[in-house]
Parts: structure tokens; C-alpha cells; sequence
């Protein structure tokens, strides 16, 4: 086994040459074998980043817009040349499958065509003679310095939501990945230099709590994305807003898909594997609980658990249907919710556990996992599990299982499976969830709508991507203007009026 690489952080535009006081592991998940120790950032390098970023900014705010556009074509060029490579790096430190990471780049790319088009995007409104001789327009600014915190599970696809943007607006972006897997996010960081970027206009910097602290109340950083957990979104959240900054947090959830009793149960069952188990589940977007109308929950069961037989899991990189989980302590912590939903009362149907798995070493591995007849008392149900558990509650009536829906505290994604289309326009008006499929079990949105959920799945009022990304990486300011003739002059004390 070779010396695990460094890994370390990227400012303005080089690998960082000092020592780090603190370091952590990153292994690859279908083996369980560490492959690199990762720098972990002092509150004093983000501090040291963010000030070279602020000064980058300077001049960065300042350049064209068409410009600004040269640079995002030459990066998507780049990224979608190497979309492979990166994926497999993907494969490598987060263990989904290959086809998934290179999906998950794709979909990133879709933000970064988005951004292409920002002189649209930022056109202003401009009204002439709104009174007398007056003429008032509209202009959205950068904000300066922005934060990115991003999670493990989408290391390309999570940053490409933002980062794009954010720079195609004219700020200056701090990226901080998650310390589990960074490599696929430094190595697509890099191809902004190379595709004309000035150094320091986007900084990476590796790290865990205090890193995301120091980034939180630094006076510098004007804005926080984040993804991630909702606990730490909540605190995200609170604690950047505290600071005066303006933060679009997004949680967890708990995703709900309603299979009502006229839906196309092999179409239905097809979409609860795919969504339930598709990178290990660990996905903010996976549909954790099927909720059947009756009398169709036995037939259902019996056609998913048909097609769970069929799945391969192992290593990412052999063409397997599903991967391992990201860290052995994740993996323990999805295993222990299968004794607790047995204790629980439901019924486990498939046990990931038993089996055998398509890899070398000893990978962090559980296999998708299905449990009927859960209630929503059980922690199966409660907790967001974030693993390839499916659970199946039965309910009498499609009344009945909007009800659950609604009463589940994360409003991030949901879908109806039916064909009948009054009660999907019925679903799809009442249910208080912020991203709907109907017969889509995975309802992300294209770039130029805008990703995020209602309830514990968002803090903050704007969404990812789309026209409220470009919004939330701009300042708006109105202008109001009159030449007059040198003979119109005088004092006048009173309100200016509209006349």
C-alpha cells in the first residue's frame, strides 16, 4: 500500500506551500484503504484567504461582462473535456458508481451554461421621462467576497451551483469542500485558472468546524451558501446571519414518494429502487419513504424487493448498481437504524447487510435495504437516515397520505406516481414541499430554475441556481437621473414629486 498523497488547499491560484497544524484522512470507501491526508484550514488561513480574495475582487468586479463570459465558456470547455477524470475521482473518494459521478458532472455543467448567459441575466430596467425630464434605471452589483460551503455526498455537482454564478456576477468565491472527499472539487477548482480566471478571484480552502466558523463571522464575507445537514444549516444559518451576512442555507429532508392505486406499479417500482438506492442514498434528493394507498402496498413490496434481488453492490469502478457509503462511521450509523426499525415494529424485508460485495479490502459497504409497515413514530421514519433505506408506509387514502407528507417537518422533494392527471394537479397544488415530480421521482430542477425545499430543508429566502442564484450573488440599486438646463436651478424645499 503506498504513503498516503497530500491533499491541500488552493490559494490564489496555487497549491498551498505551508504546514498544517491539523490534518485528516480520506480513504477510498470500496476499500476502506486512506489515499490522502487533507489539509485542515486555521481560522487564521481562511482569515489570510479571504483578505487575498477581497483584493482579487477589486479588479474582478471591474471586468466586462463580456469578459466575464469568455472565462465561464472556456471553463465549461475544460470541465466538460475532462468530465471523466473527474468523475473517477469522484468514484475514488466518495464511492458512488461511475456512471452516477459522471451524471453528477453533467448536471453540474448544466449550472455553468447557465452562468454563460450573464449578460442577460444581469440586464437592468431602465425607465425614460419618469417624471419631467427624469430617467430612472435598475442595476444589480456584486456583493464582494462570498463563502461556499459544500458537502460530501456532490463535491462537483453542489460547488457548480454557486460558484459559477458567483463569479460570473462579479464576486469573489472561498470554497470550503467537505474534508471527506475534496480532490474532484480541487481538481475542477483548478481549471479555472486555466481557463483565465485572475488568481485569487476563487479560493479553496480544506477544513472542518473551524474552518466554516471562521468563514461565518469573518467581516469580509459578505455571503454563505451552504448544503449539508439540517442541524448544521440551522446553525449555519443563525450564525451567519448574526454576523450581518446574507445566507441561503439548505438542509436535509425526508422525501416522500405517493403511489396512488391507478399508478403504473412497475413504472412506480422501477423509480423507488432507482430513487431509494442510487448513490447509496446518500442524497439530499432520495426517496427515503414510499407511501402507498391501498390496496396496492402488497404488490408494490413484492416488485421492489424483485428488483432489490437483482442489484449489484461493490466497488464503483467494476460497473456495479450501487456503491459503498462515504466513511466506515456513516456506514455503522445507517447499519444501527436496521435494529431500530426491527425494534420498532416494522417489518425489514431486505437486510443490507447480508450478502456479498463485488469489492476488494474492506469497504464501508450496506446494501439496499427495504422495511414495510412503518409508522411515522418510528426513527426509520423520523430521521433523516441519508443511507439505501427505503421505508414503505401504508395509508388508506390519497387524503391520508398527503396529510403524512405535509405533517413531516423537511419539505425538500416529493412526487406522486398516478395517471390520473386531476389528482397529480391536486398533489401538486397541496402538498408543502418545495420540489414536485409527478411520475419524476427525483425532481431536481435544470439550472435555470432554482433548487431548494420549504420548511427544515431551507433557511434563508432564496434558492439555489437559476434567476434567484443570480438575486442572492447581487446587490439591487435604482438610479435616478436629471440634466437640466443651468437655467433650471433654485431652491425648493419640499418631498421631490412625480409631476
Amino acid at each position: 500500500m503506498s504513503d498516503p498523497r497530500r491533499i491541500t488547499h488552493l490559494i490564489d491560484g496555487r497549491p498551498w506551500e505551508g504546514t498544517a497544524e491539523r490534518t485528516g484522512p480520506v480513504h477510498n470507501p470500496a476499500t476502506g484503504e486512506q489515499t490522502g491526508v487533507v489539509d485542515l484550514a486555521s481560522a487564521a488561513l481562511v482569515g489570510a484567504a479571504v483578505t487575498s480574495a477581497k483584493a482579487a475582487w477589486q479588479q474582478w468586479r471591474d471586468v466586462s461582462l463580456a469578459k466575464r463570459s469568455q472565462v465561464l465558456f472556456a471553463f465549461r470547455e475544460l470541465l466538460h473535456a475532462r468530465r471523466e477524470e473527474i468523475a473517477a475521482v469522484v468514484t475514488a473518494e466518495h464511492g458512488k458508481v461511475l456512471s452516477d459521478a459522471l451524471g453528477e458532472v453533467t448536471r453540474g455543467l448544466e449550472v455553468a451554461e447557465f452562468a454563460c448567459g450573464i449578460p442577460q441575466l444581469l440586464k437592468g430596467g431602465f425607465s425614460e421621462n419618469a417624471s419631467t425630464a427624469v430617467d430612472v434605471h435598475s442595476v444589480r452589483q456584486p456583493l464582494g467576497v462570498v463563502a461556499v460551503v459544500s458537502p460530501f455526498n456532490f463535491p462537483v455537482m453542489v460547488p457548480m451551483w454557486f460558484v459559477p454564478l458567483a463569479l460570473a456576477c462579479g464576486n469573489a468565491v472561498v470554497l470550503k469542500p467537505s474534508e471527506k472527499d475534496p480532490s474532484a472539487t480541487l481538481a475542477m477548482a483548478a481549471l479555472w485558472k486555466e481557463a483565465g480566471l485572475p488568481d485569487g478571484v476563487l479560493q479553496v480552502v480544506n477544513g472542518d468546524k473551524e474552518a466554516v466558523d471562521a468563514l461565518l463571522t469573518h467581516q469580509d464575507v459578505a455571503a454563505v451558501s451552504f448544503v449539508g445537514s439540517t442541524p448544521v444549516a440551522r446553525y449555519v444559518y443563525e450564525t451567519g446571519t448574526r454576523h450581518g451576512k446574507r445566507v441561503q442555507a439548505l438542509g436535509g429532508a425526508k422525501n416522500h414518494m405517493l403511489v396512488l392505486p391507478d399508478a403504473d406499479l412497475d413504472l412506480a417500482a422501477d423509480a423507488a429502487v432507482n430513487a431509494g438506492f442510487g448513490s447509496a442514498g446518500e442524497r439530499c434528493m432520495a426517496v427515503s419513504v414510499l407511501v402507498a394507498v391501498e390496496p396496492v402496498a402488497d404488490d408494490l413490496v413484492a416488485r421492489i424487493t424483485e428488483r432489490m434481488a437483482g442489484l449489484r453492490t461493490g466497488d464503483g469502478t467494476r460497473g456495479c448498481d450501487m456503491g459503498p457509503l462515504v466513511t466506515r462511521q456513516h456506514r455503522d450509523k445507517v447499519a444501527s437504524y436496521l435494529d431500530a426499525g426491527t425494534k420498532a415494529g416494522a417489518k425489514l424485508v431486505v437486510d443490507g447487510r447480508k450478502g456479498e460485495f463485488d469489492a476488494d479490502g474492506d469497504g464501508f459497504f450496506l446494501a439496499p435495504t427495504l422495511f414495510d409497515h412503518v409508522t411515522p413514530d418510528m426513527p426509520v421514519y423520523t430521521d433523516e437516515i441519508f443511507g439505501p433505506v427505503l421505508s414503505v408506509v401504508r395509508v388508506a387514502s390519497y387524503d391520508e397520505g398527503l396529510a403524512l407528507i405535509n405533517a413531516n417537518p423537511y419539505g425538500n422533494g416529493t412526487s406522486v406516481f398516478t395517471n390520473d392527471g386531476g389528482a397529480a394537479r391536486r398533489f401538486q397544488r397541496e402538498v408543502e414541499v418545495g420540489m414536485v415530480g409527478v411520475n419524476v421521482p427525483i425532481p431536481v430542477p435544470v439550472s435555470y430554475f432554482s433548487f431548494g425545499g420549504w420548511k427544515n430543508s431551507l433557511f434563508g429566502d432564496t434558492h439555489a441556481h437559476g434567476t434567484e442564484g443570480v438575486h442572492f450573488f447581487t446587490r439591487g440599486k435604482v438610479v435616478t437621473t436629471r440634466w437640466l438646463d443651468p437655467s433650471h436651478g433654485g431652491l425648493n424645499l419640499g418631498f421631490p414629486q412625480n409631476d
